[in-house]
């Protein structure tokens, strides 16, 4: 990678003030299995030629991962990926409890949170706030920009209402308030449909919302999988990628090529409105990275051919 490597990350907020053209990011999450972790770590080495400009890691319900979610930080970093974002929730933890892990973050040398109130262990059906803790993602902000002003945070959007409101406007109201407890940016949730991100945008803009709206991109790479993760999040998956992943049937290789297909075509539209970054949900693989830079390349080569 060409960037220079520093003990402190650079706030992601500075990256996307300065920036000359979208910004790239990737997200990483803690793997289950030693196996995983091996293919997790061949990624990464794979990767990090594409010079992303920062990366993020997930963070477990109530905490499970949290050893492992730094432990991938650590093996980012050695790769020399930087900034690197970790994500953190209010699942599981008193107020003190998330003051501790602040505290380390930063003395660690990150500058960069994800910021979220967190879904429910697995086997619970709702949000419970923890003893002491905190019930919301604007909290866990103002929180953390008390303790550390110096924290960029990062907040999760919604161009398709989240499963537990009551629509789009309740939605936009609760953004709003992230934003005015100190959110810097605004990563949304995944979509299939790029009009969902641009009216998203337009309503924000309207309730004065002006952070940067980065859209959150995932290629469907299997119809099992992609059906599995829109159960969960509520994001619509649209008749015609759908009809293509089943008729994809057993053949993997089709499903996924189909998947990459539908994200660069997503990847040229939203790049070509200049948004002001990408973050792609890569579920630790190397393949959808690959739209990236096919939609790169297409631009590319589109701007100058208008140029001859």
């Amino acid at each position: 990678m060409s960037k220079l490597f520093s003990p402190i990350d650079t706030p992601i907020s500075e990256l996307l003030k300065h920036a000359e053209r979208p910004l790239l990011s990737y997200e990483f999450f803690p793997p289950k299995t030693d196996k995983s972790m091996a293919s997790l770590r061949d990624t990464v080495e794979e990767l990090r030629d594409t010079d992303p400009d920062f990366v993020t890691v997930t963070y477990g319900a109530g905490g499970s991962t949290r050893k492992l979610t730094f432990e991938i930080a650590a093996l980012l970093r050695r790769f020399r990926y930087q900034p690197i974002m970790p994500h953190l929730t209010c699942v599981g933890s008193s107020q003190e409890e998330l003051v501790d892990i602040a505290d380390y973050i930063h003395a660690e040398g990150f500058r960069n949170i994800m910021t979220l109130r967190g879904d429910p262990p697995k086997g619970e059906n709702s949000f419970v706030t923890a003893q002491g803790g905190l019930a919301c993602a604007r909290d866990l902000v103002d929180l953390l920009k008390r303790r550390h002003p110096d924290f960029c945070l990062g907040v999760a959007g919604y161009p398709e209402p989240h499963p537990e409101s009551r629509g789009d406007q309740e939605d936009i109201d609760y953004l709003k308030a992230k934003q005015d407890a100190g959110a810097d940016f605004i990563t949304t949730q995944l979509f299939f449909e790029n009009q969902y991100y641009y009216r998203f945008v337009e309503k924000c803009d309207k309730a004065g919302i002006h952070i940067p709206i980065i859209p959150g991109i995932m290629p469907a790479l299997s119809l099992g999988q992609i059906r599995r993760i829109t159960s969960m999040c509520g994001a619509d998956l649209p008749l015609p990628l759908l009809g293509k992943l089943e008729s994809a049937g057993d053949n993997a290789e089709a499903a996924m090529n189909t998947g990459i297909m539908w994200c660069t075509e997503q990847l040229i539209d939203l790049l070509e409105h200049g948004v002001p970054g990408i973050h792609l949900y890569i579920l630790n693989q190397v393949r959808p990275a690959l739209a990236y830079q096919l939609a790169r390349t297409f631009i590319d080569m589109t701007h100058k051919l208008k140029t001859v």
